[in-house]
């Protein structure tokens, strides 16, 4: 009885895997050691005090209003920038996307132009035109506007003012890719029909658009969770988000513990955004792979 031959087809899958696995081995290694290991210690700090496992640091959600009121007013500065750059920001990327090219280049250009500057650099030129002797202020004044410079800065205006340009950028891509990717046929065809140019946008357009609209107001609502330098400077400690209080926990009060533990609820917050945008549109279509 002769012992059957392995299938050439398996055995050629096999080795295939195993080389791409070898290949990707390098790539596998960083991540772990940047990503997944520093998030390993930070859950282990979160429940650990004094030697031994505890829930000691998530408890202080309960016992502590500072920490609910710095993660109620983080959400509502990036509900706020998120709204404002989406406002903001669809108007410019539907500009970029139907003008013609040598014109789309000169505001891509534009949009981009901030990402040159360091953030701290834009956030300081903001703090001086915010300021109550600031080139805004300056201006009002003098044009008899106003009487008395108004209270820009060292509040949550001036933090969401800041912030909204800072991520600005980060809306008007994704806005402007998947306005790319929509054929200028299907708006033709909608006019040719007898559609008006505002009915034509808002049941071809519009809906087509709102997979780069989730895309960029899920990238902008993050990065406005864990902004730190802006509401640092701008806030004057009214803008007071969660960044902060890490930072609060860790210089002042040495507690990495506490500083963990509002990290971890801030990573699972994150990822609950996360999923909720995924229930809204699969994330395959939110990324532009299908």
């Amino acid at each position: 009885m002769t012992a059957t031959s392995p299938d050439p087809s398996k055995l050629h899958d096999r080795r295939e895997t195993r080389l791409v696995l070898m290949l990707l081995a390098p790539a596998l290694l960083v991540v772990a050691g940047l990503m997944l290991a520093p998030l390993g210690w930070l859950a282990w700090q979160s429940v650990h005090q004094d030697g031994s496992l505890s829930l000691a640091h998530y408890a202080r959600f309960l016992t502590d209003s500072i920490y609910a009121t710095a993660f109620l007013q983080t959400f509502r500065i990036a509900f706020t920038v998120t709204l404002a750059a989406l406002l903001i920001g669809y108007p410019i990327a539907y500009l970029a996307a139907t003008v013609p090219r040598a014109w789309s280049l000169l505001i891509l250009a534009a949009v981009l132009l901030p990402f040159w500057t360091s953030v701290l650099v834009r956030t300081y030129a903001w703090l001086i035109l915010l300021q109550r002797r600031g080139l805004v202020n300056t201006l009002l004044v003098n044009t008899g506007v106003i009487d008395q410079p108004l209270t820009l800065v060292n509040n949550e205006f001036g933090t969401v003012m800041a912030t909204i340009h800072i991520l600005l950028p980060f809306m008007v891509l994704p806005l402007y890719a998947a306005m790319q990717k929509i054929p200028p046929e299907l708006t033709m065809a909608g006019a040719s029909l007898g559609g008006r140019p505002g009915m034509v946008f808002r049941t071809v357009f519009l809906p087509l658009s709102v997979p780069g609209a989730i895309a960029g107001s899920v990238l902008v609502f993050v990065l406005t969770l864990g902004f730190y330098i802006t509401p640092e400077l701008l806030g004057g400690g009214r803008a007071f988000m969660v960044s902060m209080l890490v930072a609060r926990n860790i210089e002042i009060y040495n507690e990495w513990g506490a500083a963990s533990s509002i990290s971890v609820v801030l990573l699972v917050c994150v990822v609950l955004v996360f999923r909720l945008a995924s229930l809204l549109l699969p994330f395959d279509r939110i990324m532009g792979t299908r």
